[in-house]
């Protein structure tokens, strides 16, 4: 799909149009944008400890301070990205951005690790709201040849993001710029964030088609939205209170209010409804989605409970620590180039192999950390287990969304992208939650008591993804279509 410009700056869905000119510019900022919230999913994690020192949290907020963000994220995605179709992705991307840039401030400021909690859910919600906005903007400036390319650069920011958000979390916290310390990691986002509202008002087109006009079902998402905090809350704040009868009926409760609103909605007749049953009879669809979930949180939860055992437990700095997590980094990028040509070979083989590989990794740097118990290990050894992780996930998370995707109706392929998304910030704050309490129940013999406690469920994880994998089509698809956010 082509598209016009006018002298304001608009563009419109007419085929056979002159593309946008300053197509590449706007996709500059908002390529920009996209790398801010994703780099702030896992800056946080090098920081921690320094954050729980300088407000003195409790082991409980330290996960809220990671799973409020994946919260906000995964509360507000889909209802974003059908508010983007129907008031205009530009003004949803711009309200996002200031959204975000004032969430920083308040997280910079923070006095109370409960008023950073706040202010970080504030920042998932604003980057929930931006990323629909860049995908859904490409598809309309970008055509052919470049369509793909805008979306492979996307794509290329995905994959580095969680290792530069580590290593600039220690980088920042160990500069201690005008003695900020760990308050950094959010002040770099403010004057990156105006750069995007600035170029983002000059050179992102406003989009003057509706793609959407029926009714949104606010209802529903705020339903949604509730029933993911209601299962995450008592899942942290359990441990700490005893685990009381409140959490159980609050767990429950959680459970309950997603399934009725799965079901309610095709009764009500929601046209945009944000749980189509249709997709959840699908059991490659469903298998997939247990998959994204259990991916995200077991390397969400192993990498938070490794990240304070590396600074707490073995004394590394934030920046020993950042530094470390490279090679984890470093295996995802030299396998990258080999995945496609193996899934076309191999299929759902080379996601399974990957699941598995994974799990051999974390296995790798368990048993490592559990040696240093008995002397010390050095970093060294655990660069193999955490190089073979970061192949192992490239492996299985580049071709997962598209092999799931392809077994969907196109009618649906929004909406099932949208619920994947939605999973994978879930599982995210899902794997924090549960590996966190493992790991800090445990911590009172030892953060290497802790971590070796935690660990196999972060490997067990990974071993049912590959059992999960077998639901998959055998013929896999590789990267080649638009990225899921």
């Amino acid at each position: 799909m082509s598209s016009t410009t006018t002298d304001t700056g608009d563009i419109a869905a007419t085929g056979g149009a002159v593309p946008y000119p300053k197509r590449w510019a706007a996709a500059f900022v908002m390529i920009l944008a996209a790398l801010l919230d994703m780099i702030d999913g896992s800056i946080v994690n090098t920081a921690l400890p320094s954050i729980g020192t300088g407000l003195k949290a409790t082991s409980a907020d330290l996960q809220w301070t990671v799973s409020a963000y994946m919260l906000g994220f995964a509360a507000t995605l889909i209802i974003a990205g059908h508010l983007g179709d129907r008031y205009g992705h530009k003004k949803l991307f711009m309200t996002g951005a200031s959204a975000f840039a004032l969430a920083s401030l308040a997280s910079a400021v923070a006095t109370s690790a409960g008023m950073l909690v706040a202010s970080r859910g504030i920042q998932g919600v604003a980057a929930a709201i931006v990323m629909p906005q860049i995908l859904a903007s490409f598809r309309t400036m970008f055509d052919g040849e470049e369509r793909g390319k805008a979306f492979a650069l996307y794509g290329a920011i995905a994959g580095i993001s969680t290792a530069v958000g580590v290593l600039l979390g220690g980088v920042l916290t160990d500069w201690d710029l005008f003695g900020w310390g760990w308050r950094t990691i959010f002040v770099i986002n403010l004057p990156l964030a105006a750069l995007v509202l600035v170029l983002g008002l000059k050179w992102i087109p406003a989009s003057k088609d509706r793609a959407s006009t029926g009714r949104i079902d606010l209802v529903g998402n705020l339903a949604l939205a509730a029933g993911l905090v209601a299962i995450v809350l008592p899942l942290v704040q359990g441990r700490s209170n005893g685990w009381p009868l409140w959490g159980w009926i609050c767990l429950a409760a959680g459970i309950l209010a997603i399934a009725v609103l799965t079901v309610s909605e095709k009764k009500r007749g929601v046209e945009h409804p944000l749980l189509p049953t249709s997709l959840f009879k699908k059991p490659a669809f469903s298998a997939g989605l247990l998959i994204q979930l259990l991916f995200y949180g077991g390397m969400s939860g192993f990498m938070l409970v490794f990240t304070i055992w590396l600074q707490t437990g073995q004394g590394y700095t934030p920046t020993q620590a950042g530094l470390l997590m490279v090679a984890f980094s470093a295996g995802s990028i030299l396998a990258a180039p080999a995945v496609d040509p193996l899934v076309a070979k191999l299929g759902r083989i080379v996601l399974i192999v990957g699941a598995l590989v994974m799990a051999g990794g974390l296995f790798w740097v368990r048993r490592t950390a559990q040696d240093s118990a008995t002397f010390h290990t050095g970093a060294w050894p655990l660069v193999p287990g955490l190089f073979l992780a970061g192949v192992g996930l490239i492996f299985l998370i580049i071709p997962l969304v598209n092999t799931i995707l392809s077994t969907v109706p196109g009618r649906l392929a929004g909406g099932a992208s949208g619920i994947l998304s939605t999973a994978q910030q879930f599982g995210g704050a899902l794997g924090v939650a549960v590996i966190g309490n493992v790991f800090f129940s445990h911590a009172d013999k030892g953060l290497t008591s802790a971590i070796t406690h935690a660990g196999p469920w972060a490997i067990a994880a990974y071993v049912l993804c590959a059992v999960l994998c077998l639901a998959l089509p055998r013929k896999a698809v590789g990267n080649q279509t638009e990225p899921a956010l």
